[in-house]
């Protein structure tokens, strides 16, 4: 077996950010969807998609820290919210994926 054969699997940086934003891009076309079909308060879509569009940042950041030293860790402490029951769900199902 050769280290080569691992290489085969991965992906290039800009294949990881292309797939990265075609996926946040399927999220906001889901969410635009529920939006139009269901009564949803403006400030709440504005907020969803602004956190969106934070997490896909820091996705690609941690894409392109990949070469240097690892993403620093200067995020400030997160208010202690518990999860809503459909998110905990979610993350179950993608975990056990």
């Amino acid at each position: 077996m050769t280290g080569d054969e691992g290489a085969m699997d991965m992906i290039s940086k800009a294949e990881a950010r292309e797939l990265i934003n075609d996926l946040f891009e399927e999220e906001a076309l889901v969410i635009g969807g529920l939006v139009a079909v269901h009564r949803v308060e403006d400030d709440l879509v504005w907020r969803l998609v602004k956190n969106l569009d934070v997490i896909r940042g820091k996705a690609l950041r941690r894409i392109e820290a990949k070469d240097g030293q690892g993403a620093g860790n200067n995020a400030a402490p997160r208010p202690n919210l518990k999860p809503h029951p459909a998110i905990e769900d979610f993350l179950l199902n993608l975990r056990r994926a």
